[in-house]
C-alpha cells in the first residue's frame, strides 16, 4: 500500500504554480490533450505564449490549453485574464513536456490555443466534424469545471 502513494508522488508534478486553477483532472487532461493532438495535426493550433495573445488580441475564438509547471509564472500570469475578458475558456493541464508532445512539437510549450477552424487554407469535411466535436465536448466539461470553482 505504501508503495502506491509513492508512486502517485512521483507522477505529480513538484513545481505546480499556484494560480494553476481550474486544473485539469486525470480524465480531462487525457481529452484535452488529444484534442490538442488533432487541433495540431489539422493545422488548428497556435503555440506559445507570443502566437496565442496575438491571437486573443485579434478575436481569435478557440480553448486556451495552459501548462501549470511553468517557471517563472510571470510568462504566463496574464493569459488567463485576456481568456477571460475575450470569453475564452481555459483549463491548466500539469505538464509543459505533454502539452507539447501532443502539440508535436519537441520543445516545451506553455500555452496553446485550440481553434475550430485553420488560420490558412482549409481542412476536409471529416477531419473538421471530429475536431469540432472533440472540442465541444472538452470545453463543455471545461465550463463545468470552472463553474464549480466560482
Amino acid at each position: 500500500m505504501g508503495s502506491d502513494t509513492e508512486a502517485e508522488k512521483k507522477k505529480t508534478p513538484t513545481a505546480l504554480a499556484p494560480i494553476a486553477k481550474p486544473l485539469a483532472g486525470k480524465k480531462l487532461c487525457k481529452r484535452t490533450l488529444k484534442l490538442v493532438r488533432r487541433a495540431s495535426e489539422a493545422k488548428c493550433l497556435k503555440r506559445g505564449v507570443k502566437e496565442v495573445v496575438k491571437s486573443i488580441r485579434r478575436g481569435n475564438k478557440g480553448l486556451c490549453v495552459i501548462a501549470g509547471n511553468i517557471s517563472p509564472i510571470d510568462v504566463i500570469t496574464h493569459v488567463p485574464i485576456l481568456c477571460e475578458e475575450a470569453d475564452i475558456p481555459y483549463i491548466y493541464v500539469p505538464s509543459k513536456e505533454d502539452l507539447a508532445t501532443a502539440g508535436t512539437t519537441k520543445r516545451p510549450t506553455c500555452c496553446v490555443l485550440v481553434m475550430t477552424k485553420p488560420a490558412k487554407g482549409e481542412i476536409n469535411e471529416e477531419v473538421k466534424e471530429k475536431l469540432k466535436s472533440d472540442y465541444d465536448q472538452v470545453v463543455a466539461e471545461v465550463v463545468e469545471v470552472t463553474s464549480s470553482m466560482f
